[in-house]
């Protein structure tokens, strides 16, 4: 998958207008008997609109020729009474299809949120968070409307239109024939207009995501910001990104604002037609005065919901881009999912191998070329390297966030591939470098690696890693709120409660990517008391720059541009006096000389 970049305008595949709005209205599927009783509504609305002008012309050419006030009062009656129904039901519709297009635009932002959770991080890597927000709360947001319009404008207008259409050739076809003339005209200059508008709402749909993303950005690292003071270079380019989002959207709304003239403006030409016809008719004893007063009606009925028609269409495209953006997303597969065939993973037991094993992320950029290795039950693994040997990568290629390229990853025999992602995580325990909790208490963020924790079970986890003691000291213990990330907290204390998260599921494999990096001395050795009991009898992979860290491991494999140059204990690998010698001197001297 392409990369980009929070300036770089996101492209994506133009879809069909016929395939976008047929997929868009299978979401009105599940909601079909609401729809239905909105569009009943909406018929008696039109029936008391269209049978108006026909108590009109009975008032006229009837009841008034021939004096009859009894006869009159009566018609008055019947079309208030029809008329205050009609309010009545024009209300209810619009109540009832405002919830309705609530609830559609609630299921695709749950479809594309549950979608985008199963993705994976290439995925992620591919593109900025900011963007992706763009696409589930901007673009979701915008068809709210046009999903509310489909069904209180589209559908009721194309309806209307067709039965005002028939009564105006009921009443008069020459009258009929005229008030169409303009329509072809009409139709081709919207069409003109909407081949070159709907290329600009894609722009301004990039853009507004590149200025999503850029202020997502900025604030997520607001700390360098204000650390190296430039804020004045971050306003600046804040500044250029809503001049060039401006731009895009005033050159795509320029062409919109087409749609009303033309419609207007054909609606003043045809009612010119009319008339002049229409008068040349009275006068030619064709046709009553009241039939004329009464087709003027039809008219202004016929031209009311094209105008209405059109402005649903204007809408239409101008949320093509964003159901676009909206589908391309749902459209894309997993790279790591789970097959058809997979099964449930049985309880791990422990044992891990890696069968020559290749990976890259890019092509023709290898990361790990032909690694081998076994791990017994409950045997503890260190991973040491330069950085960007490929340590992490091992770590991730065995929870099976990304697929090998050529081997094969087992554990307890069995092909990861062959088994269920959530059979297989839900058994692994994973504390990362990049430590991240949630803006809610401390308990809530322990007990997410067990969502039916005890309270009991978190105090355990936390005694375990020696976060008890700092917890008990903030204000509310346990129920303390923290901020977003945990800023409120040291490094030190977020990777505690992180630690004792990820053992709080009691894993059967932990892995632990570089989970002392960033306490202190004193606070690593409360932890290494910790670790040494939560690794015992227990399959654990730890990586570490910290060599004392990973000292007391049954195993220690130094990781060396992509393959294995050595592996063995502590004491053999200082023994060989090779890779991992010259790594543990070169800490030592470092230390030696009070760095």
């Amino acid at each position: 998958m392409a990369k980009n970049t929070v300036k770089q305008d996101e492209k994506f595949t133009v879809t069909g207008k016929r395939e976008l709005i047929l997929r868009l209205f299978t979401y009105m599927v599940p909601y079909r008997s609401e729809v239905m009783i909105v569009l009943i509504l909406m018929v008696l609305v039109m029936v008391v609109g269209l049978i108006n002008p026909y108590f009109t012309r009975q008032a006229i050419d009837v009841y008034i020729r021939n004096e009859d006030m009894n006869g009159l009062a009566i018609v008055a009656s019947v079309m208030a009474a029809l008329n205050v129904a009609a309010m009545a039901a024009s209300r209810t519709r619009i109540y009832k299809m405002g919830i309705v297009s609530n609830k559609i635009v609630l299921s695709m932002r749950e479809d594309l949120y549950a979608h985008i959770q199963k993705l994976s991080f290439s995925f992620f890597d591919s593109r900025p968070v900011g963007k992706i927000l763009a696409r589930v709360v901007g673009d979701v947001n915008a068809l709210q409307t046009l999903f509310s319009n489909s069904v209180t404008s589209f559908l009721p207008h194309i309806l209307q239109l067709m039965m005002v259409t028939v009564m105006m050739f009921i009443l008069n076809y020459k009258l009929a024939l005229a008030t169409m003339a303009v329509m072809p005209l009409l139709g081709g200059a919207m069409f003109m207009v909407e081949a070159k508008a709907r290329p600009r709402w894609q722009d301004f749909r990039s853009k507004r995501s590149n200025l999503n993303a850029f202020t997502h950005e900025s604030f997520a690292g607001v700390r360098v910001i204000q650390g190296f003071a430039t804020e004045d270079d971050s306003r600046k380019t804040h500044d250029s990104m809503v001049t060039e989002m401006m731009k895009s959207f005033m050159s795509a709304i320029f062409l919109n604002d087409f749609f009303w003239p033309l419609v207007e403006s054909s609606w003043g030409i045809g009612s010119c037609v009319v008339y002049f016809v229409g008068v040349n008719l009275v006068f030619a004893g064709d046709i009553s005065l009241g039939t004329l007063i009464a087709f003027t009606m039809y008219v202004s009925m016929f031209w009311r919901p094209v105008l209405n028609i059109s402005n649903f269409y204007n809408t239409l495209i101008t949320n093509f881009a964003s159901a676009e953006r909206i589908f391309e997303i749902l459209d894309i597969n997993p790279d790591i999912e789970s097959s058809d065939k997979a099964l449930e993973m049985d309880r791990i037991q422990g044992s891990v191998e890696f069968r020559n094993v290749d990976f890259s992320y890019e092509d023709g950029i290898p990361v790990l070329t032909d690694i081998s290795f076994k791990v017994e039950e409950g045997e503890s693994i260190a991973l040491v390297g330069e950085t960007g040997a490929g340590k992490t990568t091992i770590v991730n290629l065995l929870s099976r966030f990304y697929d090998t390229d050529r081997g094969e990853v087992l554990i307890d025999g069995t092909d990861i591939r062959t088994v269920t992602l959530e059979s297989l995580r839900s058994q692994m325990g994973i504390m990362l470098q990049d430590t991240f909790l949630f803006a809610a208490t401390i308990r809530e963020n322990i007990r997410y690696g067990k969502l039916d924790a005890t309270d009991e079970e978190i105090e355990k986890a936390a005694r375990a890693v020696n976060a008890h003691d700092f917890i008990m000291r903030l204000e509310n213990g346990y129920d303390t709120e923290i901020r977003e990330r945990g800023s409120r907290l040291s490094v030190g204390q977020r990777q505690l409660i992180s630690f004792a998260r990820a053992l709080l599921a009691d894993p059967r494999i932990l892995i632990l990517d570089e989970a002392t990096s960033n306490i202190d001395t004193q606070t690593e050795r409360l932890v290494q008391d910790g670790i040494r009991k939560l690794l015992k009898n227990r399959t654990s992979f730890v990586i570490a720059h910290r060599l004392s860290t990973i000292r007391d491991c049954d195993r220690i494999m130094v990781i060396n541009g992509g393959v294995i140059t050595e592996s063995g204990t502590h004491e053999e690998l200082l023994s060989m006096k090779g890779d991992y010698y010259s790594l543990y001197m070169s800490q030592y001297r470092f230390l030696s000389e009070g760095a």
